[in-house]
């Protein structure tokens, strides 16, 4: 970063907001979740409802409000009411003009609380019904599960907006999902998007002064503090006229980001704007287009059965598995230049990157072009454990004397310590010169230094990652048909995790003193046997499926009609379901790639917080490993319980696929492309 760069961002910092933007960004997070466990208000009848209620109660009530304050504490906002007004006050320029016309002043969100956090709505709630004896208070969103629902209009108001509420609704409805991640959440990580969010309002004043037309589109963490700003509208009017003599419009409607298109180019345009303003990177880990959002699943959504069809009872069982907790974070990297490079040499340059000690998630090398040599900015994205150091090599590749070939030559390495950057404290990023150890062990009188750009997330803890082998071919009596590996007893299916160590050891048997089942069916089990010898039933078949032991889980095969429909429920506290092909964020964008939509399953869990399904798994029917984030559902328990994999085998003896082997991948934040929706 050059001085004149340093004086631009330290300008930047100067900015004034007048909200705490980190703590409203929080709040924001909270309440997009809440509104997507209720995607009734997305479309159709309920949204409907919601604007209907909106327009002709909640603004007549807020205007009076605002007039003339009646209650000693704050209004706490219905949530169908809040959503409307939650889009319509992300078009900052249009709400003004709505308030100004309709009430005579802006009605803001001071004294205004939201129903996900509010603490006193039977307050509101009388006001709410001397003014609106025949309208509730809050809207029943179960009601709303049949397109047949209609809603009664009783109230039309005298006055009232014809902005396009609902296409506002529509373009706001895919914010969620891009910065429902963990990272987006973390105090440090959002410290950081407030400042770059005054960077951003910095540059869109330096193109005001010069007098560029440009559309600037923010990344999702600066986006995310500038929706939270402009949820407090009299503030952020009062700010952003100081800051740039007027209200900043936040253009919403274009959202088509292919090459050459307005919000691509603009993109683009920002990005070299940023970089050559204030000397650093643009891009941010975290923070970068997640693609499409994922397709809602073809389910009825109905209240969870908190108890299982059958519990076995209670019995004490101590935990038989002890699975080591590992960090990871996202990576994304940039070489951004290289100097003191050798008049020799000749050829392309590039860089191989690479972990010198080689983790779970990132065990490979790859290749970068340098952004001042080639012109062209790459920039790599991976995951990775915060442990050990990343290996760089600066490669020069050159024409051989042999057609087609070509010779490559090492022109020196560096290391960076993962550990340093992370500890004590992280400023998630680094953009430094990092000058070279020469190949030949001879020292240059001036090295050869890269420009090295690295972008991380907070750390989080990573996914378990296992496989299962056994070293005979499938037959009946085996649980899984695994890879053969040298290692593996016979008649067992083993789980062994990262590095080779066997945590416990299944197998599925008919006791031989087995007494006949339900319906005469003999009972079968599924028994683990630790390291030591011990051996514990992890789960009996009972009637038409399977009760895992010491827990309130009961599993069983669905019919299955389509291919959206699911192939088995587990049934608890919550319901994992586990459907054929790539489902949620594990769909293939790319029409071609789904070719092989046989050969996964999506596991979901379904809860209350994720009525509409979370997946927490994807099994790969033709490998050999197992990973996952969380495994609570799939009988570890948070930290350690019992392992309970007979559903499993259930699944497996669905689709008795003939590859040998099985992984379980777990969906991560992909970064995929450039650009970031402004909505």
């Amino acid at each position: 970063m050059e001085k004149h760069q340093e004086l631009e961002w330290v300008e930047a910092q100067k900015i004034v907001v007048s909200q705490d933007l980190v703590a409203a960004a929080k709040q924001q997070l909270q309440f997009l979740a809440a509104v997507d466990r209720n995607r009734c208000l997305y479309d159709g009848p309920a949204l409907d409802s919601s604007i209907h209620r909106y327009k002709n109660f909640w603004l007549p009530l807020l205007a009076k409000h605002t007039e003339s304050r009646f209650l000693e504490g704050p209004l706490v906002v219905p949530l169908d009411c809040e959503w409307i007004w939650h889009c319509h006050r992300l078009n900052p320029i249009r709400y003004k003009m709505d308030c100004m016309e309709l009430y005579g002043r802006i009605l803001d969100s001071q004294n205004v609380v939201s129903s996900v956090y509010g603490t006193s709505k039977e307050q509101t709630e009388e006001i709410w019904k001397i003014m609106y004896p025949n309208e509730p208070y809050e809207l029943n969103l179960n009601l709303f599960g049949s397109l047949e629902t209609v809603f009664d209009s009783k109230v039309e108001a005298s006055k009232s907006t014809n902005y396009d509420l609902v296409s506002a609704v529509k373009r706001q409805s895919t914010f969620y999902y891009q910065v429902s991640r963990a990272s987006m959440n973390d105090d440090l990580f959002l410290e950081g998007a407030l400042a770059r969010y005054k960077g951003f309002l910095h540059l869109i004043k330096r193109n005001k002064e010069k007098k560029i037309t440009h559309f600037c589109v923010p990344t999702y963490d600066i986006d995310l503090i500038w929706h939270s700003h402009q949820l407090h509208p009299v503030s952020y009017s009062k700010d952003l006229v100081a800051i740039l003599g007027k209200v900043l419009e936040h253009d919403d409607t274009d959202s088509d980001r292919a090459e050459g298109k307005k919000l691509n180019v603009g993109f683009c345009e920002t990005t070299r704007q940023w970089e050559e303003t204030f000397g650093s990177r643009y891009w941010r880990a975290g923070a970068m287009y997640r693609g499409s959002t994922p397709s809602t699943l073809a389910m009825n959504v109905q209240p969870l059965n908190t108890l299982s069809k059958k519990a076995v009872p209670n019995i004490e069982c101590r935990d038989i598995i002890q699975l080591p907790k590992k960090k990871i974070v996202e990576v994304l990297l940039e070489i951004v230049g290289a100097r003191n490079l050798p008049s020799e040499h000749a050829g392309n340059l590039f860089v191989s990157f690479s972990k010198k000690q080689p983790d779970l998630f990132f065990n490979t090398s790859r290749r970068l072009n340098i952004l001042s040599e080639s012109r062209e900015k790459r920039v790599a994205a991976f995951q990775c454990e915060p442990t050990g150091e990343l290996l760089l090599e600066l490669l020069s590749t050159s024409p051989s004397n042999v057609p087609i070939a070509k010779s490559t030559k090492t022109l020196g390495t560096t290391l960076i310590s993962l550990e340093d950057l992370f500890n004590p404290v992280s400023k998630l990023f680094e953009d430094n010169w990092f000058e070279l150890v020469p190949t030949s062990g001879i020292a240059e009188s001036r090295l050869v230094s890269l420009r090295i750009a690295l972008s991380f997330t907070a750390p989080v803890q990573a996914p378990y990652v296992l496989h299962m082998v056994q070293p005979q071919p499938f037959s009946s009596g085996s649980f899984f048909p695994l890879p053969e590996r040298v290692y593996c007893a016979k008649g067992w299916t083993h789980v062994v995790d990262g590095i080779g160590n066997v945590v416990i050891s299944i197998q599925m048997r008919i006791p031989q003193k087995s007494q006949e089942g339900i319906n005469g069916i003999p009972k079968t089990e599924v028994i683990g046997m630790t390291g030591s010898g011990e051996t514990r039933v992890l789960a009996e078949f009972i009637g038409q499926g399977w009760s895992l032991m010491n827990s309130q889980w009961f599993f069983q095969l669905q019919k299955t009609v389509s291919k959206e429909d699911p192939i088995l429920d587990l049934t608890g506290s919550r319901k994992v379901t586990i459907f054929q092909g790539r489902k949620l964020g594990y769909e293939f964008e790319n029409a071609e790639r789904k070719k092989n939509e046989q050969d996964f399953i999506t596991i979901v869990e379904f809860s209350i917080e994720h009525p509409y399904g979370k997946a927490v798994a994807l099994l790969n029917l033709k490998s050999g490993f197992l990973k996952k984030w969380e495994c609570s559902w799939f009988g570890f328990g948070r930290l350690a319980d019992r392992f309970r994999p007979a559903y499993m085998y259930a699944v497996w003896k669905k689709f008795n696929p003939q590859s040998p082997a099985m992984r379980v991948a777990v969906c991560a934040d992909k970064v995929r492309g450039c650009a970031s929706n402004c909505g």
